[in-house]
């Protein structure tokens, strides 16, 4: 046992003390301050609760910096973490900072996972539903292979052996399951924990093309869009107009259907949804292809009031209906969703373009849920936005899907359907 008197003084008397403690004296010490040796201290608190500290100079001033708890660390990794650290301190640096990035650089992915869940999935998500899905995937298909990684060091090699035994089974679960661990990685990346080529950027290319289609296919591969818009184009009416500018624009349907000509400007090329009619709450700003345009202006027909709708039904003031929209589909003999044709663009984008996730993410008018990432994104990409709609259209409205835009056949009066 340590001398009472010496060890609650923390100055030990007589010839300086080097590894004096012992684990029999950590586990039968009461309160006080007991010296190990090269400035590492036992702290025992009137409660019972112990904890190592390490007393050292840094930049000229005295600092004492917590080891933790002897029930999580044991008195050799406490000696190991107090002379990593005196060295750290003797070269200059700050002791502090650098046990600090060691205790984020241990944090595993499940751990991760489970912060931004709590702290950023549930507070922005008011389906319980959802948020319930959302951390189940990843403890499904994620956890048990890559749960206990630390997330700093995160590859693509572990991104394989998550994604690759349901990327071809279950193409919708892993396409969803790959952007909530972006989410993960995006949000250790804002706390330091990551640098360098994020893992899923470009993972697609190490696994195989998705050909799995069935009956209940929700999303279109964008392999096949430009034919399936072509053949949209030749139906007719506003349901049709309605879906191909959804298409384009990569919009929410309720945005398309609920659009006036107010929010248009054809000379600037620029559609500004209201932030009223917004699933985040603020303005956005749609730029505007050649092919859209086509789009609006076929639908325009005389020069309307700016307060009408782009695309009414036959009720006056009504929006058409999401099921008019579907209908196209279904008289195509579809089996995809008007929702769908977002993941049909997000797809494109991550598979056969380099464009940043950022700039993806801000053309889907997805809200950054990392306050960090958030607080130093001020811009919302508009002109990088433009280029990649551009691009998009090329693709979409031209039958080999190289470039080319959409020709919007005159001859057929836009049916008015509810």
């Amino acid at each position: 046992m340590v001398d009472g008197a010496a060890a609650n003084s923390g100055k030990p008397r007589g010839r300086h003390p080097d590894k004096r403690l012992s684990v029999p004296a950590v586990n039968a010490a009461r309160p006080g301050r007991y010296a190990d040796g090269n400035g590492l201290y036992l702290e025992v608190d009137p409660s019972g609760a112990k904890r190592y500290l390490l007393r050292t100079v840094v930049h000229g001033r005295r600092r004492d910096i917590g080891l933790g708890g002897t029930q999580y660390v044991s008195l050799a990794e406490a000696r190991e973490q107090a002379r990593l650290l005196r060295m750290v301190a003797r070269q200059g640096g700050d002791p502090v900072a650098e046990r600090n990035k060691e205790r984020r650089r241990s944090i595993s992915f499940e751990q991760a996972a489970r912060t931004v869940h709590a702290e950023h999935i549930v507070p922005a998500n008011k389906s319980a539903k959802a948020n319930a899905q959302w951390l189940s995937s990843l403890e499904h298909y994620a956890f048990p292979r890559i749960g206990k990684r630390p997330v700093f060091a995160i590859d693509q090699a572990d991104l394989l052996r998550a994604l690759g035994p349901i990327w071809l089974e279950k193409p919708e679960t892993a396409r969803r399951v790959k952007q909530r661990i972006r989410n993960v990685l995006d949000w250790a990346r804002a706390n330091g924990m990551g640098d360098g080529v994020h893992p899923v950027e470009g993972i697609e290319k190490a696994l195989p093309k998705q050909n799995h289609r069935d009956s209940h296919l929700a999303a279109l591969p964008w392999q096949d869009l430009p034919e399936l818009l072509e053949r949209i184009a030749g139906v007719g009416g506003l349901g049709a107009l309605a879906l191909q500018f959804t298409i384009l624009t990569a919009a929410r349907s309720g945005e398309v259907r609920g659009a006036t000509w107010s929010e248009i400007d054809l000379d600037e090329r620029t559609w500004i949804v209201p932030a009223e009619r917004m699933k985040s709450g603020r303005e956005h700003r749609v730029p505007l292809s050649d092919a859209a345009i086509n789009v609006l202006r076929k639908a325009r027909g005389e020069r309307p009031d700016p307060d009408t709708l782009v695309f009414p039904s036959t009720k006056p003031g009504r929006p058409l209906s999401d099921m008019t929209l579907a209908a196209v589909l279904k008289r195509l003999d579809v089996p995809v969703t008007v929702h769908g044709f977002r993941s049909t663009f997000r797809d494109w984008a991550e598979e056969a373009t380099s464009y940043p996730h950022e700039v993806k993410e801000a053309a889907l008018a997805h809200v950054v849920k990392n306050k960090v990432e958030r607080a130093y994104r001020r811009s919302d990409l508009f002109e990088k936005r433009r280029a990649m709609m551009m691009e998009w259209a090329a693709y979409a409205t031209t039958p080999d899907g190289n470039s080319g835009s959409l020709q919007i056949e005159a001859g057929h009066e836009p049916e008015r359907s509810e």
